[in-house]
């Protein structure tokens, strides 16, 4: 499978107080070769995490009503992104948690909602992910030290944090893969992209629930959906992508500039779209994936 060729690529996990610090490397996308990392943290650990299938489900209101959670329960891993819940939801986004992607902005929302998201999810990973000011660890990482505190009251519980070398990486893998530099953009990469792209290393075929293709949007005919499919009354979802792709002031995610390399990659990946049901268009030469299968060491 194309995604296996990850497998065999190292995420390195190095202790730092009693805060797992993760940082993981590919043979792809750094200046045209191969990246190789070299770590000699005592009691470094490596995430022992591969699975054959995985659902990647998303917090869209796509899956409102959807009756999928059977079919995400049947996946090898489930993967869910910041506190979105199942319970009260298991009909449609299924029951379990393996991996939970959190950005550093919901940190306070998964403590608010402790008793199902960690008191219950011994057994899940947690990766958080936020910019250097907030993960430094030098005591003024105030993220980081919620997170220290939160591993000492709950010591069981399976946190790690993406290194701020990783973070430029994924800004290097952002900037190859569209042109466009984040910082200079106002741009903020969405937890979407962290966790598609962690999927793309743990999974040999990812299956995307409720995630609607580049073009959705910009249709007039598209339905009017929340943001989150727990927050019925919350903001639309395309109202929300439309706003913060237009937005040229402040800092804003580009979630559908995103959609559109993650619709590139699965062109040759084993990346599957679900609740709406799509596959990427013909390929066109404005994007040239750097995600291209290459055996590891090659």
């Amino acid at each position: 499978s194309s995604l296996g060729y990850f497998n065999s690529l190292a995420i390195l996990n190095v202790i730092v107080g009693p805060v797992y610090y993760a940082t993981s490397f590919y043979t792809k996308y750094v200046v045209g070769g191969p990246c190789s990392v070299s770590l000699s943290v005592k009691g470094s650990l490596p995430l022992k995490m591969h699975c054959r299938t995985c659902a990647l489900v998303t917090s869209s209101g796509q899956l409102t009503g959807s009756k999928r959670g059977e079919e995400i329960d049947g996946s090898e891993c489930v993967i869910r992104m910041n506190d979105a819940p199942s319970i009260n939801y298991q009909q449609d986004v299924g029951r379990r948690t393996n991996l939970r992607v959190v950005a550093h902005s919901s940190l306070q929302r998964v403590l608010q909602s402790r008793q199902e998201l960690l008191n219950g999810s011994q057994d899940t990973v947690f990766i958080f992910w936020g910019p250097s000011t907030c993960m430094r660890r030098d005591g003024r990482g105030h993220v980081y030290n919620h997170l220290r505190l939160l591993n000492q009251l709950l010591p069981k519980l399976k946190v790690y944090i993406i290194s701020r070398i990783k973070m430029l990486k994924f800004d290097e893998l952002f900037k190859k893969e569209t042109g466009i530099d984040r910082k200079s953009s106002n741009s903020w990469l969405s937890t979407g992209w962290f966790t598609m792209a962690i999927a793309v290393e743990l999974c040999d075929r990812i299956n995307v629930y409720g995630m609607v293709p580049p073009d959705f949007c910009r249709s007039s005919s598209h339905p009017s959906l929340p943001y989150h499919y727990y927050e019925p009354l919350g903001p639309d979802e395309c109202s929300m992508y439309l706003s913060h792709e237009r937005s040229r002031r402040g800092s804003h995610h580009r979630f559908i500039t995103e959609k559109a390399v993650f619709a590139n990659w699965a062109r040759t990946l084993n990346i599957h779209f679900h609740q709406p049901d799509w596959k990427p268009a013909a390929l066109t030469t404005s994007m040239n994936s750097s995600y291209t299968p290459v055996p590891a060491g090659s």
